[in-house]
């Protein structure tokens, strides 16, 4: 049997390659461009907090001459630099896309590479979005063959995104299948990020994807000029799945359907400003909420029961820091009770500070259901028992999240977010331009100043 019939790298990088000319199909494209629109409602109310802003500055001595748009200062230069400070923003607000199946947001590492070299490249927006569906693919079906238990201690957005960043950016630089093979093949050496660094306090979670974003690009533009690496390194012994995951990858279960309907076709659009393993809870809580009338004030006890990582991620009863909110069912789920929803205005810091949403935290438990574990990637439920304080029980059984494959936004749903997030941070009417630009227009988006800063034109 050839090589490239065992080797999943061979077969990923053909599948890669392959899109540079593969016909783009209104589906497809569809998907693509409610791919990059939910990106830049990530991005652009994440351009002006830290760490975004911190990485920008601490790079700007270095900024060198390039077309790729750094969007947190409007400046131009090279493509990593964009790359890393908009995969870097684009994560900062917890708002960016799933592929559930891999437990990954592959917008922030891919399209914050592919719109950076399609900058650099100067080509049609045609190709950025099969460059970004190539890149969905190949992050998404590697993050397949990992998981479950490579999160248990690594940040699958930090490691499989780097793949998927090499795949886009192989596309857009016209590399064939066997230098895109040597790409995704250094990739894999270059692949980071701890769940260590993402538990605590500090603001390493963002850089991240930013990281797999620079790394990813870096290894394509190296194998663009002759660089190799090593072709087995995905599945070997020694090689990425076994040291990140139990056993040498399920590729069989991976690469199931290649070719057929894409990655970019399947993913999850957040509706909650917060991590999706909250999301199931939040949504079943608020169905209770509308079905029965209670206030915050009714409420006596919330227990959550959620699958493994609900628990171990996001059980934190106290949570001190903006990030750390965002981690934590015991603030989401009062936030919720107390202000209607769980977006960008509720990490604002006096919110955070809200002596009723903090009291009432107090009244949420989480513990895992080994029911709903079991079935974790592929679905993400939570069991809900509501405790009112006239001794009435509410329970709910969530079986997905509003956004997912099979609960989706509809387009007008992705656009009220995009809207949402997008206005506060440039305005209404360059808001209204970009998303139409986004949604049917044929040229690469250009820079988009934020308001009340001195972005470059």
């Amino acid at each position: 049997m050839p090589d490239a019939m065992r080797n999943p790298l061979l077969l990923l990088a053909e599948h890669a390659a392959n899109w540079r000319s593969r016909p783009l199909s209104p589906e497809v494209e569809h998907h693509a461009r409610r791919a990059l629109l939910d990106w830049f409602a990530a991005l652009l109310p994440g351009c002006s907090r830290p760490p975004a802003t911190l990485i920008s500055a601490a790079l700007a001595a270095e900024r060198g001459v390039g077309r790729a748009i750094s969007y947190v200062d409007g400046s131009r230069g090279p493509l990593r630099h964009a790359a890393l400070i908009n995969g870097t923003a684009s994560h900062v607000v917890e708002f960016d896309d799933i592929y559930r199946d891999a437990g990954y947001h592959p917008a922030c590492p891919t399209i914050s590479a592919a719109l950076a070299a399609a900058q650099s490249q100067g080509v049609s927006m045609q190709d950025l979005l099969r460059a970004i569906a190539a890149g969905y693919e190949v992050g998404g079906r590697i993050g397949i063959a990992v998981q479950p238990s490579h999160y248990r201690y690594w940040h699958t957005t930090g490691t499989v995104g780097t793949f998927g960043a090499a795949a886009a950016v192989s596309v857009l630089l016209g590399l064939d299948a066997a230098r895109t093979a040597h790409a995704l093949a250094t990739a894999a050496t270059m692949a980071g990020g701890l769940q260590g660094a993402i538990q605590g306090e500090g603001m390493s979670k963002p850089l991240h994807p930013g990281h797999a974003a620079e790394a990813g690009a870096l290894a394509a533009l190296a194998a663009g000029q002759g660089m190799t690496g090593t072709l087995d390194v995905l599945h070997s012994s020694n090689g990425f799945a076994a040291a990140t995951s139990e056993g040498t990858g399920k590729w069989d279960h991976a690469l199931a359907g290649l070719g057929g309907p894409p990655v970019i076709t399947t993913i999850t659009f957040k509706n909650h400003g917060c991590c999706g393993h909250i999301f199931a809870a939040l949504d079943g809580i608020g169905t209770l909420r509308d079905e029965h009338g209670f206030a915050a004030s009714d409420v006596a006890r919330i227990h959550v029961g959620g699958y493994a990582q609900t628990k171990m991620l996001c059980d934190r009863p106290e949570p001190r820091t903006e990030a750390d909110a965002r981690f934590s069912v015991q603030y989401c789920v009062s936030a919720l009770l107390h202000l209607g929803g769980v977006r960008l205005a509720a990490f604002e810091p006096e919110r955070l500070a809200d002596p009723a949403i903090r009291a009432d935290m107090a009244k949420v438990s989480v513990s895992i259901d080994p029911e709903l574990a079991d079935a974790y990637p592929g679905r993400r439920a939570a069991r809900l028992r509501v405790t009112l304080r006239d001794g009435t029980v509410l329970e709910r059984y969530q079986p997905t999240r509003k956004g997912d494959p099979d609960a989706p936004l509809s387009d007008a749903d992705l656009s009220a977010k995009f809207r949402e997030l997008t206005i506060p941070a440039i305005g209404a009417e360059a808001s209204a331009r970009l998303e139409q630009a986004l949604l049917q227009g044929q040229a690469l988006p250009g820079a988009v100043p934020l308001l009340g800063t001195a972005q470059a034109a």
